[in-house]
């Protein structure tokens, strides 16, 4: 009997590879940033660790402008940040 393979996904924060239930997801759709706790949301996905640090890190790299080809705003930081800490381990 097969195995199944756990899908992998790396945090645009620290730059690791972890298991995608680890890591929280960030959607952005039509410029609106949200965290996406199903997984299933519109638009652009990218991926983030449990971890209030690898969000500022994310930030500081400037990885979200990267990925969704738009700055986030200060109030979406906060936002985030808000949502990140309440699901830190």
């Amino acid at each position: 009997m097969k195995t199944q393979k756990t899908p992998m996904r790396k945090c645009i924060g620290c730059n690791t590879s972890k298991p995608k239930k680890e890591l929280i997801r960030i959607a952005c759709y039509e410029g609106e940033v949200t965290v996406d706790i199903t997984g299933k949301a519109k638009g652009r996905g990218v991926y983030i660790c449990k971890d209030a640090e690898c969000l500022n890190k994310a930030i500081k790299r400037k990885a979200f402008k990267r990925s969704f080809g738009q700055d986030i705003t200060e109030e979406q930081q906060q936002t985030l940040l808000e949502e990140i800490k309440k699901h830190e381990e």
